[in-house]
């Protein structure tokens, strides 16, 4: 919903918003590609863990990442769309209308002259934006907006999908090229590393302590892989 504080500054108002949008995507592709690691990764040690030879491992690698990408572009398709509808129901025009009422002239005075204008001017201001007809187009436009911030619900689901494969291939990968006898511990030491990557970008992008942040994901994601490799190793290759 626009204020009057969004009035006084429209451009740097959008460029906040724009950069914004920007680092919400980025943050939404670290979480996908942090999923595709994590879950393909454990998929994969536990199957060599139950001494599983390279086909096996390469089967339950390729069903995880295709799964796993399906399930995501799935979730962020449903949810998106969810955001959506709930835009279109008249929840949103009927909350912008509200908020564009409850400014009254006084208040909106008040503003501007702390901003430093000119009373005159700032009552002037303030009775032009109260007018009805005024309240209605800002309440109109703050719905348009609004309704711009929901992304398109195709296009979450192919970045989640394409986020969530690029991780994925990572471990996949390590695990494919490194020698049978090593493959364990290569996809765990590659897999911790992208995660740390991950967790430290992630918390430049929010302003968090990068130590701390990088911590929480690679030790969330150890114990996984931890988890999945005695699962894997208990049952050994007589339930593959």
């Amino acid at each position: 919903m626009s204020t009057a504080s969004d009035l006084s500054l429209p451009t740097a108002e959008h460029d906040d918003a724009a950069s914004a949008a920007r680092l919400n995507w980025l943050r939404a592709g670290l979480l996908g590609a942090n999923d595709g690691i994590v879950s393909v990764a454990a998929v994969l040690v536990g199957v060599a863990g139950a001494g599983a030879g390279t086909g096996p491992v390469v089967a339950a690698g390729t069903a995880a990442l295709v799964g796993g990408a399906i399930s995501m572009a799935l979730g962020e398709y449903i949810s998106v769309s969810g955001a959506r509808d709930a835009q279109r129901t008249g929840q949103a025009a009927e909350q912008a209308k509200l908020e564009a009422n409850a400014e009254d002239a006084p208040a909106l005075a008040a503003h501007y002259r702390s901003l430093g204008v000119e009373a005159s001017v700032a009552d002037a201001v303030a009775r032009e934006l109260a007018r009805p007809e005024v309240r209605r187009r800002r309440a109109e436009a703050a719905l348009r907006d609004a309704e711009d911030e929901v992304v398109s619900p195709w296009r979450a689901a192919w970045v989640s999908a394409a986020t969530f494969t690029v991780g994925a291939l990572l471990p996949f990968v390590a695990m494919l090229l490194a020698p049978e006898s090593l493959r364990v511990p290569v996809t765990v030491t590659a897999s911790l590393v992208a995660l740390a990557l991950t967790g430290t970008t992630g918390a430049v992008l929010g302003g968090a302590r990068r130590g701390r942040a990088a911590l929480r994901v690679v030790v969330g994601g150890a114990l996984a892989l931890a988890a999945t490799y005695v699962a894997g190793a208990l049952l050994g290759t007589h339930a593959l």
